[in-house]
């Protein structure tokens, strides 16, 4: 729950109370019974920009959408999916007619 900061506009007594947010603001001094205000503190931190993501903070990270490259042993590095034009052992559906 938020917490609420007010001030009197009579004895200038300031205090801070926890509220929920369906509760309705204070308007009577628990001190002098005079007119309450809110007070209004600036943001500790604000986000701007278009967007912030997990992976904005690491520089030449490799995302998980980009397959894992692994070394054969001959030196060469193959990607983790196979390329549309290299032979491979499981042979693709045949098109009924």
């Amino acid at each position: 729950m938020p917490t609420y900061s007010y001030a009197c506009t009579e004895c200038d007594n300031r205090f801070d109370i926890v509220q929920s947010f369906s509760e309705d603001s204070l308007t009577e001094c628990p001190q002098c019974t005079g007119k309450l205000r809110k007070l209004f503190n600036s943001v500790g931190i604000v986000f701007k920009g278009s967007g912030f993501y997990r992976t904005d903070s690491r520089g030449g990270a490799s995302t998980a959408s980009e397959p894992a490259k692994t070394s054969d042993g001959n030196g060469s590095s193959t990607s983790g999916s196979s390329s549309s034009g290299s032979s491979s052992s499981a042979a693709a559906p045949a098109a009924a007619s």
